[in-house]
């Protein structure tokens, strides 16, 4: 069983991505949370149970996925976590995402992932991203 946590504040989002695992032939437990504080609650509380890899939003209040993945890295017991940015794309031109992409990725985010508009795009992208967690 893969341990999924998943930070992110918009409900919809939420219920996607679980109704995605929930589709999947793989065997998941899902935790969300839903902003950048609980986050980092929620790993301080369960330091001895860590997730197996978690998914985090850059847009959350009280503490975005920036600070939240600083914090992460910063901390002896967290910084081996398996981070997976998911964030919508940002508007600007494609110059600027990647820059962005490349430092999330400096600072210890193992991959990051534009949240798809398509279900089934959703649920193809997470399952590839378990799947190669497994390898």
């Amino acid at each position: 069983m893969i341990k999924v946590l998943l930070a992110e504040d918009d409900l919809d989002d939420r219920f996607f991505f679980r109704k995605a695992l929930a589709e999947m032939p793989i065997v998941t437990h899902l935790t969300c949370v839903f902003n950048g504080e609980q986050l980092m609650e929620h790993l301080a509380e369960n330091a001895e149970n860590f997730p197996d890899i978690l998914f985090l939003d850059l847009s959350m209040p009280r503490k975005n996925g920036f600070e939240c993945l600083s914090e992460i890295m910063e901390n002896h017991k967290m910084q081996h976590l398996h981070v997976v940015m998911f964030s919508t794309s940002y508007t600007r031109d494609s110059n600027y995402e990647k820059a962005m992409i490349d430092m999330l990725i400096k600072i210890g985010a193992k991959d990051f992932i534009r949240k798809p508009t398509d279900f089934e795009q959703l649920k193809q992208v997470v399952y590839e991203v378990l799947v190669g967690l497994r390898k």
